[in-house]
């Protein structure tokens, strides 16, 4: 498994080769890319290949692979509400972890990639919405460890997080392996986190979305961008 510590971003729809060329002159090392799933807001990705990951990683980039499937039955945002998980939450994060491994793979990402499923805000306090996506991400999470890859999870620090953390302390199994937090407007930090205990998903365990939707320019070329701190896996290549 490779990890990497420090600055990435991501952003909707992956950025020209051209563009990635110029970004070089900044901080980030990593880029956070939405490859695959239902609930994914830039479907089209007219960027997006295995010739551009090839390009990027040549100039040194790391990639961080989002996976965007099927959200909560109580999703807060309204864009994502036809995207809602169905009454067979089981099935239905097997059958989608299968599909970003899949779709993984296409792209030539290895055994042992982080595959991050984004997750967006919900309110899983409501108890029959938390059961059934905890159930999901469960079921996404052993279909993607069990074909070699790394279950990761990305959602805001004072829904998701706290859900998968609240499990975690609960005991039960197939969880996230890796943690991406959202908690925008304040300093980037990995260990400091309300949501988490400090020895939760540690060491290299951790992502901190800690800015989003930030216009961002170097190199001459400007992004809408969120910004993140990491200490985490990154896709693995042949």
């Amino acid at each position: 498994m490779s990890t990497f510590h420090g600055w990435a971003f991501d952003t909707c729809n992956a950025p020209a080769v051209g563009t990635m060329r110029r970004w070089t002159s900044s901080d980030y090392q990593a880029v956070g890319v939405y490859y695959g799933g239902r609930g994914r807001a830039c479907k089209r990705q007219p960027n997006l290949s295995l010739e551009w990951l090839r390009a990027v990683r040549a100039m040194g980039w790391r990639v961080l692979p989002l996976y965007v499937g099927s959200q909560s039955p109580c999703v807060v945002a309204k864009n994502k509400q036809d995207v809602r998980m169905g009454r067979h939450p089981w099935k239905q994060g097997t059958r989608e972890g299968r599909d970003a491994v899949g779709k993984a793979r296409k792209l030539g990402m290895r055994r042992g990639s982080p595959l991050y499923l984004d997750m967006e805000a919900y309110g899983y306090r409501k108890e029959r919405c938390g059961r059934t996506t905890l159930a999901f991400v469960r079921a996404w999470d052993r279909t993607v460890r069990r074909q070699g890859y790394v279950p990761g999870f990305y959602s805001s620090a004072d829904s998701g997080v706290r859900h998968m953390e609240a499990a975690r302390r609960a005991g039960v199994r197939d969880l996230p392996q890796v943690m991406w937090f959202a908690r925008w407007h304040t300093r980037p930090h990995l260990y400091r986190e309300s949501a988490l205990r400090r020895n939760a998903w540690h060491p290299a365990r951790r992502i901190h979305q800690y800015a989003g939707n930030v216009k961002e320019r170097h190199g001459g070329r400007t992004l809408l961008i969120d910004r993140n701190l990491v200490h985490a896996p990154v896709a693995r290549f042949g």
